[in-house]
């Protein structure tokens, strides 16, 4: 009788985790008129890959731009649990108006130093595959580095809208 108490806990357990898999957070595509959460530009309205930061608690921060999330994300006033980060594998869709094809951040390969402008001027490439990657850079320059290759030194935020006096 133990043994089948034993079992039933152990089946209980696995179930378990299972349901916790089931209800890990995924990327949301963006609403046609999904502002980004930085400079509240139409993310549609541009190119480049996108990418969003889903919290634990309240709603997610949508970006234009790969270098707003990585300046987001690399700085030490970020303190809200994070749930999810997210951007658009630009391997499977356009660069010029990328929809769906979200991937994980952290897992994603990033081209960097290419000649493909976003949003706010350059910007990075993401990808699932190396062979995406490659082609990229021999394509448009650059090199691959993976999430936590990226620094801050790399992410230029003085470059778009906010900075352009012609705006003003």
């Amino acid at each position: 009788m133990k043994l089948k108490h034993i079992a039933g806990l152990v089946l209980f357990v696995a179930l378990a985790g299972c349901g916790k898999d089931a209800t890990q957070v995924a990327a949301k595509e963006p609403d046609a008129d999904t502002a980004c959460s930085l400079d509240g530009m139409v993310l549609k309205d541009y190119p480049g890959p996108k990418a969003q930061i889903q919290y634990a608690e309240g709603a997610p921060d949508y970006f234009c731009d790969l270098m707003e999330l990585f300046g987001t994300v690399l700085t030490p006033e970020q303190k809200r649990p994070v749930a999810g980060i997210f951007v658009q594998d630009i391997g499977k869709t356009a660069w010029e108006k990328p929809e769906g094809h979200w991937i994980d951040a952290k897992a994603a390969l990033y081209v960097v130093g290419s000649k493909k402008a976003g949003s706010m001027g350059p910007t990075f490439g993401a990808f699932s595959s190396v062979a995406d990657a490659d082609a990229f850079v021999q394509k448009e320059g650059g090199k691959v580095l993976r999430f936590e290759q990226i620094t801050p030194e790399m992410v230029n935020l003085h470059t778009g809208a906010p900075h352009d006096n012609k705006m003003h």
